[in-house]
Formats: structure tokens, sequence, C-alpha cells
């Protein structure tokens, strides 16, 4: 079980240890829904340094970025990011990621803990370019500085106007009295925020000033279970729940960053299956009864046949409502549509809504 530089600092404030992703993370503090409300209300902190982090450098850095990736890494300027995901030779998923190009031939890969190996292996084995490749993941730290009193509470830690830095836009400069820190206004929570990195040496300090800088502001540290949480509110998919190896992402929803004016991984398979379309569809839905959705359980028609199954599934701390993810055939997939959630013995009634479940 691999640590990241604060584990100790987590212990200290006792929070409950979980092996996550190979990592001894901390998954809560005083529990999931005050951490939730905490991030959605004020400002929390997540230490998720266990998330892998490859740059990717030289001349030809650009054409391997882009021959991995779905998305068009081509319209990233120097301080811009985006989402995108790694295609498989057989029409699922290797992993999603952000790319941030980071200056004109430097671009950095965050990828999900899980799949730091498997992501390195990939992205090496199509590197026929001469891409210089490093894997930064040991070294790095990363804190999700999340909540819509970020900006606010940490503006005195940096010379930088954080309320300038634009979603999914980033500067590289000063923080917490620690030089070429990464200060990227990205997030997986939907209530705003940076997202810090730096390197193991640094994390502690950054850690403790910005504790010192958010205390009048009520902020808390947040553990992975309010994560968890909190994406799902905002119908944000996770690897290996909602997307993974098998998984078509037209039917997953990532035909927004799936660009064919490039070719890339798998392409051509890619666009028949646009052009010809796809049988089932990750849908949200909300219970219309009490009940908690978890991952694995059936979804059914009104006659009990089971047509899906639930890939996400929680009681929203937000709404006071089950919520979940799915894939369901496209008949059952419009806004609206009526479907149920067989826990345990009971067919619970759910309705197929629009994202995102929190609206802020």
């Amino acid at each position: 079980m691999k640590n990241t530089a604060l584990t100790s600092t987590h212990e200290a404030l006792g929070a409950k240890m979980v092996p996550f992703a190979g990592y001894n993370m901390p998954v809560q503090y005083e529990g999931v829904n005050i951490e939730h409300e905490t991030v959605r209300n004020a400002v929390g902190v997540f230490d998720v340094s266990h998330m892998g982090e490859f740059l990717i450098e030289g001349p030809n850095a650009l054409a391997l970025v882009q021959k991995v990736t779905s998305n068009d890494a081509s319209k990233l300027t120097v301080g811009k990011a985006q989402y995108s995901y790694l295609p498989n030779n057989d029409g699922g998923v290797v992993d999603d990621l952000i790319v941030y190009r980071v200056k004109e031939e430097t671009y950095l890969l965050v990828v999900n803990a899980s799949n730091i190996e498997k992501d390195w292996n990939w992205i090496s084995s199509k590197n026929d370019v001469g891409a210089q490749m490093k894997d930064l993941s040991e070294d790095y730290s990363l804190l999700a500085i999340q909540g819509p009193k970020a900006v606010e509470a940490m503006q005195s830690l940096t010379s930088h106007d954080l309320s300038e830095i634009n979603f999914y836009n980033f500067i590289v400069g000063d923080f917490a009295g620690v030089e070429n820190v990464i200060i990227s206004a990205t997030g997986y929570t939907g209530s705003g925020g940076f997202e810090i990195y730096c390197k193991n040496s640094e994390v502690k300090q950054v850690w403790d000033k910005v504790f010192e800088a958010g205390a009048a502001y009520g902020i808390k540290p947040i553990g992975l279970a309010a994560r968890d949480t909190l994406r799902l509110e905002m119908g944000y998919c996770l690897y290996g729940n909602d997307i993974d190896d098998s998984t078509s992402p037209f039917e997953a929803g990532l035909g927004w960053v799936t660009k064919f004016t490039k070719e890339f991984t798998n392409s051509k398979a890619l666009e028949a299956e646009k052009a010809n379309g796809v049988e089932n569809k990750l849908v949200a839905f909300k219970l219309d009864e009490r009940g908690i959705p978890r991952q694995g359980y059936d979804i059914v028609d009104g006659q009990g046949k089971t047509i899906g199954r639930v890939t996400s599934g929680t009681m929203s701390p937000s709404l006071g409502i089950g919520i979940g993810l799915g894939y369901v055939p496209k008949v059952f997939a419009d806004i609206d549509s009526k479907i149920h959630i067989q826990i345990r013995k009971n067919a619970v009634p759910a309705t197929v809504i629009k994202l995102p479940f929190y609206k802020g």
C-alpha cells in the first residue's frame, strides 16, 4: 500500500483511511454529508495525490497526444486544459484524463490513479514519433481546493488574481510560498475552485498555509466518499464505474470530446459507430420513492424485465433523494422516461432526468 506525502497528516486529523487504487487514502473525516455540504457551501480540500501525471515533451509531443487522445489537443494554447479520453483498439476506453498545455512543446496528462501503469504502457506503445515521456506520478502531489469560497479564501496565498483564471484554464506561479506551482481552475465537484500541483517535498507547507488562509471561511479536509457524492450530483463519469475498457464512449455520452478533425486510435471505427448510432445510453435517474440505488443493481422495466444496470448511485446529500447513472436501451433513455431500480425485493420507480442533478 502506497502513501501520499500527507498520509500522516490525515491520520493525525482522525481520518478514516481505506485502500484505494493501491494507496492508503482518507475516505472521510467528520462524515460524508457534512463534508459534502462544506464543499457545496464554503470550501474544502481533497488530497488527490494518488492521481497520475505524465509529461509529454519535444517537437513531436503534440503528435503523440493527438494520436492517443479523443479530443483535439491542437486547440489548446499554453495555459489551457481539456477533458479527453484514451480510446482503445476495441471501441472501449483505456482511461479518461485531463490534458494541460504547459509550454509550446510540453503537455501534462493527468490520469486516474488505478490506471497509471496501464495508461503509461498504452501511451508508450503508441509512441513511434519519438516524443519524450516522463512519469512524474511518484514525485508530485495534487490538492483539490473546491467550493464557492475557494477564490476568496485562497487569494492571500498568491500574487496572481485567482478570479481571472477561467474554468479549464491554469497558470504556473507562486502559491503558499512555493514557486512554479500549477494553479488550475479544474475540479470534479461542480462547486468551483482549484487544483494545485506541487512537489511532494512542498505539499505539507502548501496544505498548512491553505488551512491557515481558509480558517475564516470554514475550510475543512474532505475525504474520497464526499468526492464521489459531489461528482455524482454533477453526473461526472467515474472510471471503473461508468466507463471502462468495454464501454462505448458514445453510449457513455463522451461524443462531445470525440473530435474527428484528426486521426487517432480507433477513430475510423468510432466514426462509423457515431454514424450508425448506439443501442444503449448512459442515463441519469432519480428515484420517485425512498431508496438508495447502488452500483450493480438491476434496472428493470414495468414488467420486471432487466434492461440495464446501475453504474453509480447514492443518496444525494444536496437533494435528499436517491440518484444514479446507468446504461439502458435507447428507448428508455429519453428525459422523463420511467424505469425501475431493483433494490432487494422491490422494483422502485425512477425517472430519467437531464443532468446535472445538482443545479447550484
